[in-house]
């Protein structure tokens, strides 16, 4: 059974190129300078109508003036009765892929001929990506929306196969809500993996099934916690969007908060001084040379896995305590004349292969592929973290990586330190990464061109120390996009020239409830370039 149309509405095409407003920008695009008008969205596929009737309503709900001085007023004179009538946008679904495969280009043809316009790809995802596209066309003026360049001809298509977003909620609890909301700010700029480091030793508040006792005594609250159910529907929501959950639970590290509930298999927990035994606190690392340990965090990962179908699952690996080991008498007792480096590699491989026959890819930092000699499968992927520079040591020992760096995507960086008694108060990432500091990123840099094909692209990060649901849009937006669109369309782009984009979709997305910062006074977004340091 079809669905019925949208009702009629009048949207007016005008003579001036606006796909160069469109972020991230297409890999190809031929925008053309002719009046048209738009009447009718017809009928979708099944599996496209929310996405079709979403666009539908940001058309009218956007209500954005282009930026310019009179906000768009002088387009006016280019509206016409008379211009052609585009009756309906009927969406030929090519879809002999399905949407796991991540076949995600299109093509967008917007004629002056009377004729429908059409958008193409061979996947439902393909369309919905040429569906945010589209919604980016449009701005308002006194109550007429329209767009400035007709006919419109775009072929799109990612640059790499992976565009992240990374959101930690263990420091700081964020409602279900705010992450709907950043999978909403996310999927229209084409990232399309939500990277959830759901847990770490400050809490737990994942309730896995079969382990509901650690939620019940590490989460902060009873309310401060996310329920299978909330999991299924924040995959959901986000499969919607075109984005697959890649769920990480840190491992053998960043584990305190296991302790509330089995002591037992946590050492040196709540340890003082914390500096000595962990990166922050409170301290905690998992005995991972215990085979109780091993056998419990195998069924723990299991468990929280079977509520992702992403065909990923990231284990961490990151900051590794020696100390911590060296001063356990149980962990040296496991041990029993194991170096602690061949203790790791069967926790590893335990866990890793109990994720492997549930068909998941372990995703782990980069310590794991570098500071170790682990037995990881070659299609291990490595989060490059530390530093950018990293990433050809990474390649070289022929592991598919994802770029994280913290020298060019963590958002948390330059807020100053956290940590009380710190009279400097600098953060250890100082300082601020700035947007234009990822939108020139270049992810081949000290690598071969054999090496390419190990680049699956790259993210942005918000470690939460220092935020919450109070500002998450305000660090994230529209800095976050910078690396969406590097990994969408490809480095190279000239951070000066694309300032007046990044205005416009900071606008755009204020406008849909995303509380995108400013990136300059206003008088500056109006007048493009006229603030640029030699203007």
């Amino acid at each position: 059974m079809l669905p019925r149309p949208f009702k009629p509405f009048s949207v007016i095409f005008v003579v001036l190129p606006l796909t160069s407003a469109l972020w991230p920008q297409p890999a190809i695009s031929k925008p053309a300078h002719r009046a048209l008008c738009f009447d009718e969205v017809p009928d979708a596929p099944d599996d496209l109508i929310a996405a079709a009737q979403r666009t539908h309503a940001q058309l009218f709900s956007d209500d954005l003036g282009r930026l310019v001085l009179g906000r768009g007023i002088d387009d006016l004179e280019a509206i016409s009765d008379g211009a052609p009538s585009l009756r309906r946008l009927p969406i030929e679904v090519e879809a002999r892929m399905p949407i796991g495969t991540r076949d995600e280009g299109y093509s967008l043809v917007v004629p002056t001929d009377r004729s429908h316009a059409v958008l193409k790809a061979n996947s439902t995802i393909g369309l919905f990506r040429g569906l945010n596209t589209f919604s980016q066309l449009w701005l308002t003026v006194q109550g007429t929306i329209y767009t400035i360049g007709a006919p419109v001809e775009i072929q799109d298509s990612p640059a790499y196969p992976y565009r992240g977003f990374m959101l930690d909620t263990a420091r700081n609890f964020f409602p279900v809500s705010d992450i709907e909301r950043t999978l909403d700010a996310m999927s229209w700029v084409h990232i399309n993996t939500f990277h959830w480091h759901v847990v770490d030793s400050q809490s737990f508040p994942f309730v896995v099934p079969g382990f509901t006792d650690i939620a019940e005594k590490a989460a902060y609250s009873a309310d401060a916690v996310y329920t299978p159910h909330d999991v299924a529907h924040i995959v959901s929501y986000a499969g919607q969007r075109g984005i697959d959950v890649l769920i990480e639970i840190d491992t053998p590290g960043h584990t305190s908060a296991i302790s509330k509930a089995y002591p037992e298999h946590v050492a040196c927990a709540d340890a003082k001084p914390w500096r000595t035994y962990a990166n922050e606190p409170p301290a905690g690392q998992l005995r991972l040379a215990s085979r109780a340990t091993i056998d419990v965090m195998a069924s723990l990962l299991s468990a929280a896995a079977k509520l992702f179908p992403s065909a990923l699952f990231a284990t961490g690996g990151d900051e590794i305590n020696t100390r911590c080991y060296q001063d356990d008498p149980q962990t040296q007792q496991d041990l029993a004349g194991r170096t602690l480096n061949e203790a790791l590699d069967v926790f590893t491989q335990a866990t890793h292969g109990a994720l492997r026959s549930l068909g998941k890819t372990p995703v782990v930092w980069e310590e794991m592929v570098l500071n170790f000699n682990l037995t990881l499968s070659n299609d291990t992927i490595a989060l490059v973290w530390i530093s950018s520079e990293d990433a050809a040591a990474v390649a070289a020992k022929g592991f598919r990586f994802i770029h994280a760096a913290s020298n060019s995507f963590y958002l948390d960086c330059g807020a100053g330190g956290w940590v009380g008694d710190c009279p400097p108060g600098n953060s250890w990432c100082e300082p601020f990464k700035t947007w234009q500091n990822a939108y020139t990123f270049d992810p081949m840099a000290n690598l071969t061109s054999e090496q390419a094909s190990l680049v699956l692209g790259g993210q942005h990060l918000l470690w939460t120390e220092q935020s919450g649901p109070e500002n998450l849009d305000s660090i994230a937006w529209p800095r976050a996009a910078a690396s969406a669109e590097v990994f969408w369309t490809g480095p190279g782009g000239n951070d000066s020239a694309a300032l007046p984009r990044l205005h416009e979709l900071g606008y755009r997305f204020r406008r849909r409830g995303v509380k995108a910062i400013s990136l300059q006074p206003e008088w500056c977004a109006l007048r493009p370039f006229a603030c640029d340091l030699n203007a």
